[in-house]
């Protein structure tokens, strides 16, 4: 079976291509033979997580690699126990690709976590997401398991989006308009680097009540525009970086799955490319413009559910253009800063009878002169996380500042 275009680029763009989300659970660590257990019990059905990627047959460009049952599931090749802590387990994992010779994904039971990690062209964040809410004591096993599209999709799910051809268009010069990499590496001088940090859940609610005359809030929102601020504390406005003032654009994924597939495995989202507001000066005032912006994804989305057929037909049909792309749309003044929250609506939630207080996501990591966020709420404990590929330390720098633009929106 071969890889979908989007599959193959994640495998093509120069990267590690590491994704992960850690579960934390109080107590002490989990009985890894019960973890065993589970994950049979919860994922042995997924044919998803039993897939390995094989090589071309012939010339890369021409074949394209494929997806090949790599046999009978087996718990124990991929979930291991590790006394590594959290924060030295994800710096590697970020770092280096996940062996070729399995189904490229792993889950390590540490101290305090349990830690996914999978390379994206097996999974997206949202099926990350979905495999651990299987895990869960209080998750009842769907008949239909996740991973395999619904048999006949409703009616709904098999219009074609409207879409304008302003806006397709609209959304095509959005792919190619060139904005700037972050400041302050030169040559050799990056370095990967993660930071964990966790959020004040007053000082995050208050935030979330802002504009105090405004319908509140969401996450993306929020994170969006305290990142921008982060940014204008870390480097200064705009006008004094290396490319002047060509814009900064953030990159938000948008998981374009319907009711009838929700929970299907894979790749399932879109990537919505929005300027930043740095040089605005005021909390409050970058926290409504990128409402505004935010206000837009809907329409944009159909735009995208109508050309990505397309788009994703020809890349497949030619393997090394999906290359191609993909190395492209990585590169940093295009791909600057990948930022995305969700929430963890199962609460309270608990794996073999530990209850989770808190989720960890893991960005992926890019090239030189970017650095992906990710923000996540879990019953009253808010983390993000920040992997940055720019000098040493630069990852807490940005979260610290993140932090700290909260607090400001808070007051405000």
């Amino acid at each position: 079976m071969r890889l979908t275009a989007i599959e193959e680029g994640h495998l093509r763009n120069g990267m590690p291509g590491t994704v992960g989300i850690a579960a934390m659970f109080p107590g002490g660590p989990l009985d890894l033979t019960q973890v065993r257990s589970r994950v049979r019990e919860r994922w042995g059905a997924l044919e998803r997580m039993s897939l390995a990627i094989r090589p071309p047959v012939g010339p890369a460009g021409l074949a394209g690699h494929r997806w090949q049952s790599a046999g009978a599931f087996d718990p124990a090749a991929h979930i291991s126990a590790t006394d590594q802590d959290l924060d030295t387990l994800l710096a590697d994992g970020v770092r280096h690709p996940l062996p070729p010779e399995l189904p490229p994904w792993r889950l390590l039971v540490t101290p305090l976590a349990v830690v996914l990690l999978a390379h994206h062209a097996l999974l997206d964040g949202r099926s990350l997401e979905t495999l651990f809410r299987l895990l869960m004591d209080d998750t009842a096993v769907p008949p239909a398991l996740p991973g395999r599209a619904p048999a006949h999709p409703s009616a709904a799910a098999q219009k074609r989006p409207r879409a304008r051809p302003r806006g397709i268009g609209g959304e095509l010069r959005r792919i190619r308009a060139r904005g700037q990499r972050l400041p302050g590496v030169l040559g050799g001088d990056a370095r990967p680097s993660v930071a964990v940090v966790e959020l004040d859940p007053q000082v995050m609610r208050a935030a979330r009540r802002r504009p105090a005359d405004g319908r509140g809030a969401t996450l993306n929102e929020l994170l969006l525009s305290t990142y921008a601020g982060a940014l204008r504390a870390c480097y200064g406005p705009l006008s004094s970086w290396p490319a002047g003032s060509a814009p900064l654009y953030a990159t938000v994924p948008v998981d374009l799955r319907t009711r009838d597939n929700a929970q299907q495995l894979g790749n399932g989202v879109t990537a919505l490319r929005m300027p930043l507001p740095v040089d605005t000066e005021c909390p409050v005032a970058r926290l409504q413009e990128c409402q505004d912006l935010v206000a837009r994804f809907q329409q944009r989305s159909d735009a995208h559910r109508a050309i990505l057929p397309t788009l994703q037909r020809i890349a497949r049909t030619v393997p090394w253009l999906a290359g191609v792309m993909a190395r492209s749309l990585a590169r940093p003044e295009i791909t600057t800063s990948l930022c995305t929250a969700f929430k963890w609506r199962d609460n309270p939630s608990h794996l073999l009878g530990r209850p989770l207080s808190r989720v960890v996501p893991l960005p992926q990591l890019s090239p030189p002169g970017t650095a992906n966020l990710c923000l996540v709420h879990t019953g009253d404990a808010y983390t993000l996380t920040v992997v940055s590929h720019l000098l040493a330390g630069d990852a807490g720098m940005l979260a610290e500042a993140v932090a700290q633009e909260l607090k400001a929106v808070a007051v405000s």
